[in-house]
């Protein structure tokens, strides 16, 4: 954590606002969307482990990373974290924008061939078996 600018001591002492302040100045000094994600998922799990409350935070901050900067590897794997974040059409925006149609496509050809390995193939044998 001390290459997103605070290290671990801190994101686990440090109160709400301070962590919010500082989450907030490190992304607009970087930039490093990907980095101020991995800091509020280690939050939430702050939260968890905790009885203060630290859910929820920087909600303008996570809208603005997923919607508006490159989709990355990092963003498409700790998304699901923060789906309270979004409404249901903004979530489904989010998906696409994430996931787009090239990966769709993929999947589609892997079920086609599928479909047509396991069910048409053998339908067809059987058809032809009646008569």
């Amino acid at each position: 954590m001390k290459e997103h600018g605070l290290s671990e001591r801190q994101l686990f002492s440090l109160t709400r606002k301070n962590l919010e302040k500082r989450i907030n100045h490190y992304y607009h000094d970087t930039n490093d969307g990907n980095g101020a994600i991995e800091l509020l998922v280690a939050l939430q799990v702050r939260d968890e482990l905790c009885e203060k409350d630290f859910s929820f935070m920087l909600p303008e901050l996570v809208k603005h990373i997923f919607m508006h900067t490159r989709s990355t590897a990092v963003l498409r794997e700790l998304y699901m974290y923060f789906a309270e974040y979004f409404e249901k059409k903004e979530w489904r925006l989010l998906q696409i924008k994430l996931f787009p149609a090239k990966t769709y496509s993929a999947i589609t050809e892997k079920l086609k061939g599928l479909f047509t390995q396991f069910i048409e193939v053998p339908l067809t044998g059987l058809a032809g078996s009646l008569q």
